[in-house]
This record gives structure tokens, sequence and C-alpha cells, in this order.
């Protein structure tokens, strides 16, 4: 399914122009080499851009980074192998750098044996082709010797730059005129595409397993680069690189039976989702890559907003007016296309929508898991979760690395969520399913431990309280939820609050030593606490006093003068729901006054 709907995507893209034609890759380049009419080089120069961005202390951070270069496609073989037009250090000067010195020796001569592969390939691919770059580039070709360019200053100059740098040849005088770009080079290697569009070492025909044509079978598939964690050079999604692994003899990606063809488009498809940041999004270790069926891009781009806050097409206020409008309409549980495209732009709410999680796995992308959705659906899905999250009638977007960050101890650098959490949870609030208890179990241990609650560990408990235990729970204050559990919770903060507006700030509340015991034990911390009360009574005001009996009062009636002897994990979560919203309330009132 991955691979068809990564092939069906490529099409799309193809057509809308967002993709390269087959048999060219993008490639990113520091330094161009500018030649001399007789093959010298006459400087090195420096072609990358200044990024700019905004860090949380207000200020811009510039760094310089590669420009992307659309070159001959990139070989993906192990082993030396030189590209046509090439653009790494070690094959066009021969020469390692090391400790601030340049040498072609090495163990295994690889230094040398790559620029003799690259100089043979490029003489031949440029022969009887005459234009000034060519020549020159001809010229550079038969005069370099990495053995007398040792001390070569422009290098000297690159330094430790030299060896993961990028670099393409142009003209000295004329940066603009590039080898690549060269007509003749282009008309060759499209010719040398059309006739040898199969594997070197020997092709073999057979069905597509993903199109079903009699085609040529890719034997070693393109590598998929910009997975979090992965290997710079990429990982291949597909491959077969043991013996064990073969299968009726066939070697390496003989196996999968995917021909050339479908390996380009998925390879290429994929690779350009993990490009930019509009298609994808990362959780802990895994890289998440989503997209729509669709030329128009609106749908990723919301759905971007909704999860993130980070859009493109989506400020702040369009994403929370967007979420308001869909939450609005929670009584239909429906999302219509006139509404979305009217007012979002969004075409199609029935269009295909594809989420898929990966993870590297040494020099393979492992797939987590994959998503499909129509897109209605799965907006409509994030809406009721955070719709379930939220903790006031001002309804806020709150994007999902908020949420993450909010299940580890916010004093330790080195706590991590399970991953196997997040993805479940990912999972849930995509197809609108349960949440895994687990969920649950962090959010509770962790305010127990911190001590510590805000509107998003109250909205995760409260979410997964509505949807797993299909708890009717209101936003605020409920003074008509008459659970046990919630009345305690209710019943802690006011003695809390009690406490404090008695002795002021202290540096140790009742928060402090019982909330924990008070959520899972009631029965044995209550009446203490309730003893405690008395005492703090007498140390406020008449208002306040008669304001706090009657709370107090109003709350205990409906417990029936009885604390529940234990609570239950999802009794816990109300617990902690009927605290929050109840010390909320209290707050509330006093900064009324």
């Amino acid at each position: 399914m991955l691979i068809k709907a990564l092939c069906d995507y490529y099409d799309i893209l193809q057509k809308s122009g967002k993709v390269l034609k087959s048999g060219y890759s993008s490639v990113a380049v520091k330094y161009k080499i500018a030649l001399t009419e007789d093959g010298d080089i006459d400087e090195i120069i420096d072609c990358q851009r200044t990024e700019r961005t905004l860090q949380k202390n207000g200020k811009i951070k510039e760094k310089q980074v590669p420009v992307d270069m659309i070159m001959p496609k990139r070989t993906e073989k192990p082993g030396i192998d030189a590209n046509i037009i090439e653009h790494r250090p070690l094959y066009i000067f021969g020469l390692n750098y090391d400790n601030g010195t340049f040498t072609p020796d090495d163990k295994t001569c690889k230094a040398k044996k790559s620029h003799k592969d690259f100089t043979d390939k490029n003489l031949q691919f440029i022969e009887n082709m005459d234009s000034p770059i060519i020549n020159a580039y001809r010229k550079f070709l038969t005069k370099w010797n990495p053995e007398e360019q040792r001390d070569n200053r422009f290098l000297l100059e690159l330094g430790k730059n030299y060896s993961n740098a990028g670099f393409v040849f142009c003209l000295s005088g004329q940066p603009e005129n590039m080898l690549q770009d060269e007509k003749l080079i282009g008309e060759k290697w499209e010719s040398l595409c059309g006739d040898n569009d199969e594997n070197e070492d020997g092709s073999r025909t057979a069905q597509c397993s993903v199109t079903g044509e009699v085609s040529e079978i890719a034997r070693i598939h393109g590598k998929i680069k910009g997975i979090y964690g992965g290997l710079a050079t990429g990982s291949v999604l597909i491959g077969f690189n043991n013996a064990s692994e073969n299968s009726y003899g066939n070697e390496q990606s003989y196996n999968s039976n995917i021909s050339q063809t479908a390996m380009l488009k998925y390879t290429e498809a994929l690779n350009y989702l993990l490009k930019g940041n509009e298609h994808k999004m990362t959780l802990d270790d895994i890289t998440i890559v989503f997209w729509a069926m669709s030329f128009d891009d609106t749908a990723e781009d919301s759905l971007m907003a909704m999860l993130t806050g980070k859009s493109k097409k989506f400020d702040e206020y369009q994403t929370q007016a967007m979420l308001k409008d869909l939450l609005d309409r929670s009584a239909s549980l429906e999302v219509t296309e006139r509404e979305l495209k009217n007012k979002y732009g969004i075409i199609d709410e029935k269009v295909d929508f594809y989420m898929v999680g990966m993870k590297p796995n040494s020099s393979r992308v492992s797939i987590k898991f994959i998503l499909r959705r129509k897109f209605g659906e799965i907006l409509w899905n994030i809406a009721k979760f955070q719709g379930d999250m939220q903790s006031s009638e001002d309804i806020k977007m709150i994007p999902f690395y908020r949420i993450k960050g909010e299940l580890v101890s916010p004093k330790s650098t080195n706590d991590k969520v399970n991953p196997d959490l997040i993805t479940k949870l990912f999972e849930a609030v995509i197809y609108g399913s349960k949440y895994p208890v687990s969920l649950l179990e962090t959010a509770v241990r962790r305010v127990k431990t911190d001590k510590y609650i805000n509107d998003v560990r109250a909205g995760i408990i409260k979410a997964y309280l509505i949807r797993n235990e299909e708890e009717g729970l209101e936003v605020s204050l409920d003074r008509e939820n008459y659970g046990q559990a919630y009345l305690c919770g209710r019943l802690f903060a006011a003695l809390e609050k009690l406490q404090k507006d008695a002795l002021g700030n202290l540096n140790s509340t009742i928060k402090d030593k019982y909330f924990a015991s008070a959520a899972s034990k009631p029965a044995t911390i209550f009446p203490r606490l309730m003893q405690l009360s008395q005492a703090h009574l007498k140390k406020v005001g008449e208002g306040a006093q008669i304001f706090y009996d009657k709370l107090i009062g109003e709350i205990t009636d409906n417990l029936e003068g009885e604390f529940p002897a234990t609570l239950p994990l999802a009794e816990q979560g109300k617990f902690i729901i009927g605290y929050y919203q109840q010390e909320r309330e209290l707050w509330r009132k006093k900064e009324d006054k």
C-alpha cells in the first residue's frame, strides 16, 4: 500500500512541477570551482546562503547553509562509483584532509581509486563535446594530479570545510555558467537515461509488484534522506544485503520485484516529503510524513496547524478560528466540503490522506505505522481531541509537542516518554479511537509525583476520561458532578486554598505532603485534613469563614460524610480534574474581588 501510494503521489507532484525529472538529483552545494580556459583553478567561490532564525531570547541567529542545485542522478552504489559531473571532494581532487594537511595516500588507496574512476568516466562522457566550460573541464580532468596538489592554496583555505562540502564547476569570471547546466551535458545524460533505464550489472525483467507491468526490476533502491537520527547519506527503505534474505536465487532488491520506474517514483516522492517542514513532523525519534492525494497542499497545511501550531498558510488566529468552527459543529459530527472550501480553502474533505511514521534502523528505514483516512475525518478527529483537551471557554489549540512535554518531569532533562505511548496516542488522535491506558497512568503519575498540574496535564487526563471512560466532564467547574472522586478533588482544592489564606506563603503545604495519598486513599487522609481545616478557619476573616464553611459543607454533604477507601486509576484522574477545576475557580474568584 505505501509504495503504491507514494508512486501515485509522485505522479501528482510531477504534474504539479514539484519534483525533478527522472534521472536528476538535488545536491547540497557549498562551493563553485572556477576554472580558467586552461583548466586551472582560478578561485573557489563560497556560494552558501545565509539562513536567519529567530531564537527564544528574541535574537536573530545567522548561519551559512548549502544551496540546492540540480545535477545528474547521484549514484547509490556502495564502494567506489563516480558520478557524471561529480560533487564529492574525494573524487574531484583525490585528496584526503587530515589535521591541516592534504594527501592522496590512505591504506586502501581509496582517494586515488576514486579520483581515477571520476576522471575516466567523465572524460568518456564529454568525449567529442565542445563548449567553453566543457573544454575547461576536460583540461582540468587531464591536468589535475593529486600528488602535485598537496599544498594547493585554494584547498588549504577551505581547511576542515573541505571534506563534507559539495562542489560544482563554473568558468572563471562567469560563476553563473555552471557545468551541470550545459545543454550538451543535459542532452547526452537524458539520452543515456532513456536508452539504459536499467541496472548496469545485468538486468532482470519481471512483473512489478507495484504497477503490475512487466519491466526492468530495480536491483538497488535509492536512499531516503532527511529522517531524524538517520545517516546523512540516507538509508534505504527496501534492501537485501544478506544471503539469508535471498529467495529463489535472487540477489539484493530483485527479491522485492519492484521496477526501476516504481523505485525512482517512490524514493523521489518520499525525499520530497522529507525535504522541507510542510509535510513532516517529529515525535521523539519518529519522523512522520503526511500528504493528501491532491494537487493542493492546503490539507497538509491545515493539519500541521492543528497539530503543531506551526503552519505556512494558517496563522494562530486562523487556526483557533478553524478549531472553534469545527467544535461548534459537534452536534452534527461532520465536516462539510462547502464549509472547508469557503472558509479555509480546503477543496475536498473526501481526499485520501496518508501519515507514515519512520525511524532509522542501521542503514535502513523502519516503518513504525501507516495511517490512511479521508482528510475530513482526520481533521474532525483532531478537532475532537483538541476540544476534549480544553480547560476553559477560551478555545486554544494545544500543540502536540506540549502534550508530549507534559508527560515528563519538568525537573529532568533526560526523562523520556515511552515511544510506544506517543505512537499509540498519535494513532488514537488520528483515528478517533480510545487512548492507551499508559497515557492516563503517565499523566496521573506525573501530577502526583511533581505535585504540579496545568491546563495541558489536566487536558490530557480529561480527554482520556471523556473518550475511554465516557465521563461527561465539563470545560470548567461542574457543581452538578456528584462523583465521589471528583468531589474529593474539589474538597482538597478548597482545603489547600483555605490553608494558604490562613497561613500565607508556606514552604510546605498540604498539597506537598498529602496530595498523592489523598488522590489514591481519600479515607486515610481527609479526616486529618478536615481537622487541620478547623484550625485554619480560625485564622481567616469572618467573610472567608462563611465562604469556606459553605463551600466545604456543600462538598461534604454531597459525599454524604464518607470518603472512598481507595480510588482506582480512572477515579484518581477524576480526583485531579475536580481539584484542578475547583482550584481555578477559587483563584478566579480571588482575582475578581
